[in-house]
Order: structure tokens, then C-alpha cells, then sequence
């Protein structure tokens, strides 16, 4: 009689689970934008330094289209802006986020509740990707009705660079954690990407004002070509040649395409090889 009771219950199904994956995101991102609220660094960063760097990258461009006249200012500002905010509302803030959850031990314990990692590590990130990527609207919307900016020439393009970049930035922002001792080394360890997409990927500096090799090689970093595919979007050019029209967008794209998808594989690769879920002792 033991036997069979002992039988049957290894042979019975697992409980199914009392909640769905769309709850469990939900309930995360929930509990992850109330500590975002409560963090006035963090809500700093992300509401009032886009401000900051709008004005603060307006006077940059000033410089330099003084040397170059027929650098397209306003295109480089809203690009250069949207660029900035995706880096310092996602990815910095988003490291920021998972080294204070590791070393809080709330990551260990959603582990052994009925959320995947990968919904662990959404959930956490959906307040600052959501964030970021309203913003980015926001801006797109202000240089529509104050700079007299044209039309999209593609928004499907736009919309595949701020998904790719956004993308990319929750990885690495998850690969970076691993090498993240604290929520106060976050600022040096982050640093290296941030001056490295800052200055390489056109956002400070615009690529066309750069020498040709120089350009070529920072075309080649890891978010040049979601920042590039978001300006081709819009202008029709990435500042490389002549605006062309919907279809031409399209071919432009495609080398962007190719490299930006592989390095988001690669970021997601190291993402899974190095983050971890709880400190080291």
C-alpha cells in the first residue's frame, strides 16, 4: 500500500502555475518602478539629464558646425539626445538595478518562486526600457513641432533601431553587473561604454565631421548602427550620403541591420555566460 501511494504520487503532474508570465512581468516591473520612484539619483538621471544634455549637446554642435556648414545641426541633436537617453535611462540605470537586486538577495529569492530568468531580468527592466523609450518620444515629438523637422522617411526603420538598441543595452547592462561589485562602482564600471557610444557612435561628435577611416571604425562599434538605423529612419541618410526615399532606406539599412544583429547576439551571449544572481562570498 506504501509502495503504490509512493508510485502514484511521483507519477502525478506537477501543479500547474497559479500565475501567468504576463502577471509575473507585470508585478515585477510594477515593484521595480516604485524602487525606481523612490531612488532620487536614479529618477534624476532619467527625468532631468536629457534636459541637461539637450542643451549641453546644442552648444557642441554649435562648434562644430561653425567648421562644418553643411552639418545638419537639429538631425544631430535629436539623434545625439535620444542616444544619450538610451544609455544613461537603460543601460546605466538598468546595471544600477540589477547589482542593487543581487546584492539585496532579491534576485536569489525570485528564483525559487515561479518566475523564469529571463522574466526575472524583464521584469526588472521593463520600468527603465519603457521609460527610455518614452522619452525618446517625447524628444522625437518636441524637434517635430519646435525644430520643423521632416517626416519620418521610415518608421519601421526607427522603430527596429530604438528595439535593437534598447535590446542591446539591457544585455550588456546585464553583462556589466557581473563585473559590478556595487551600486557605487556602477559609475566606473559603466564608463568605459558610455564615453565609448558617446564619443564613437556619433551622438557628441557626428561621424560625418570625423576623418573617413576613423568614421569607418566607429561605425563598427556595438551601438552605432541602432543609433545610425534611427536617424535613417527618419532623415532618409545616416549622414554618410545623400537622403533617399522608403526604399532606399531600406538598402542603406542593411549593413546596419546585419552588424547590429550580431552584436546584440554576442551581448546576449555574454549576458548569459557572465551575469549573476547573487554576490559572491
Amino acid at each position: 500500500m506504501t509502495t503504490h501511494a509512493a508510485t502514484a504520487a511521483t507519477s502525478a503532474p506537477a501543479a500547474p502555475a497559479t500565475t501567468t508570465t504576463a502577471g509575473r512581468l507585470l508585478a515585477l516591473g510594477r515593484t521595480e518602478a516604485t524602487l525606481l520612484l523612490r531612488n532620487r539619483t536614479a529618477l534624476f538621471m532619467a527625468v532631468a539629464m536629457p534636459a541637461v544634455m539637450m542643451v549641453s549637446l546644442k552648444g557642441i554642435l554649435d562648434q562644430q558646425a561653425e567648421t562644418t556648414p553643411d552639418l545638419d545641426l537639429h538631425a544631430n541633436l535629436v539623434n545625439g539626445v535620444a542616444g544619450l537617453v538610451l544609455l544613461f535611462v537603460v543601460y546605466y540605470n538598468l546595471t544600477t538595478a540589477y547589482v542593487a537586486r543581487r546584492g539585496e538577495l532579491v534576485l536569489k529569492r525570485l528564483r525559487t518562486g515561479e518566475a523564469r530568468d529571463l522574466e526575472i531580468m524583464a521584469g526588472t527592466a521593463m520600468p527603465s526600457v519603457l521609460l527610455g523609450l518614452l522619452e525618446c518620444g517625447l524628444i522625437g515629438a518636441f524637434g517635430a513641432a519646435r525644430l520643423d523637422l521632416p517626416t519620418p522617411v521610415n518608421l519601421l526603420l526607427m522603430a527596429a533601431g530604438l528595439l535593437l538598441g534598447t535590446g542591446l543595452l539591457v544585455a550588456l547592462a546585464a553583462a556589466t553587473s557581473a563585473f559590478t561589485k556595487s551600486v557605487e562602482t556602477a559609475g566606473i564600471t559603466t564608463l568605459p561604454l558610455l564615453l565609448l557610444a558617446q564619443i564613437g557612435s556619433g551622438l557628441l561628435i557626428p561621424l560625418e565631421t570625423m576623418p573617413d577611416g576613423l568614421a569607418t571604425a566607429c561605425r563598427l562599434l556595438p551601438t552605432t548602427p541602432a543609433f545610425q538605423l534611427i536617424r535613417l529612419g527618419w532623415f532618409g541618410t545616416d549622414g554618410s550620403g545623400a537622403p533617399t526615399d522608403f526604399l532606399g532606406s531600406w538598402v542603406e539599412a542593411l549593413p546596419h541591420l546585419g552588424l547590429g544583429v550580431l552584436w546584440l547576439a554576442a551581448a546576449v551571449w555574454a549576458a548569459r555566460r557572465w551575469f549573476r544572481w547573487e554576490p559572491r562570498r
